[in-house]
């Protein structure tokens, strides 16, 4: 077992997100293993990791085992081949976003394979996890942070520690990313209403500048969206699979949220225009 201050990080899933991720937690001194269902992905990051060709390796030895991927069911199938494999003092770091139910079963999950789990899905796309900029939403007990601090502190400017149960983490992700679907849908909304008002939809984007009604979000994706600029920082589809997440923690919880069924539809009808692949900007080319 390594030092808190070096622990042995083992990540599972090396997409959008995770390759960045990896970097960053290398480039921290951290002794890194990865893997990737398609070991294509992975390859790449030789440079800085092990790749792993199972996952029963790539979690041997682990102090801190990081899942980034894209759902609940492949986040539950992989930590399944994990099983026997993993230390009686392993930390599992849970950073996929899988909505209520989906940590729900990962929570039960962990405690069949014995392993202490921090539920701590993050805040931003494919850029701040280059950047090591990310924001942690982290739900775990006090005694295993200082242990997993040298990780967060790679990946991420910040950390929110959110609750002491696990489970916490994954239920801000959806209340967060309610929000980011709401930012986005409505300046494509107001974007297009702007051009079929009969004007240059970047006065709209040049009127809110700078005052309270702006964000650097409203400009980077506004701006994407009039260029036609839709390289994935997330993808559209994901977007997708977040706001149905959303949906069912709303449901459960008995909460009535006025715009994100609408949202959901838009988005949808962008994806069924093949614009699933593309950036959830290109929610606008279906507008």
């Amino acid at each position: 077992m390594s030092s808190s201050s070096t622990p042995s990080v083992t990540l599972l899933g090396t997409g959008t997100m995770g390759a960045g991720m990896a970097r960053n937690i290398a480039a921290a001194g951290l002794p890194l293993t990865v893997w990737n269902r398609s070991r294509d992905k992975a390859e790449p990051l030789a440079d800085v990791a092990e790749v792993a060709d199972d996952v029963g390796s790539a979690v041997a030895g682990a102090d801190v085992v990081l899942t980034m991927l894209y759902d609940a069911d492949s986040v539950l199938e992989t930590m399944e081949l994990a099983r026997g494999h993993l230390g009686p003092d392993t930390i599992w770091v849970q950073q996929s976003t899988i909505g209520v139910e989906g940590s729900d079963r990962v929570v039960a999950l962990a405690a069949d394979l014995g392993v202490t789990l921090v539920d701590a899905p993050v805040l931003g796309t494919k850029q701040p996890a280059v950047d090591g900029a990310l924001v942690v939403l982290a739900a775990g007990a006090s005694d295993v942070r200082p242990r997993v601090a040298p990780v967060f502190d790679a990946i991420g400017s910040r950390t929110v520690w959110v609750a002491e149960e696990p489970g916490g983490g994954s239920r801000l992700k959806l209340a967060a990313n309610a929000w980011v679907v709401t930012v986005l849908e409505g300046v494509a909304d107001s974007l297009a209403l702007t051009r079929e008002l009969g004007l240059d939809p970047a006065l709209f984007l040049e009127a809110v500048s700078g005052g309270a009604m702006d964000a650097p979000y409203v400009q980077v994706k506004g701006k994407a969206m009039l260029a036609g600029e839709f390289e994935p920082a997330f993808a559209l589809s994901g977007a997708v699979k977040d706001v149905e997440l959303i949906i069912a923690a709303a449901e459960g919880a008995g909460v009535d949220l006025a715009a994100i069924p609408g949202i959901r539809d838009h988005l949808v009808r962008a994806v069924d225009a093949g614009h699933g692949d593309e950036d959830m900007a290109a929610t606008y080319a279906a507008h």
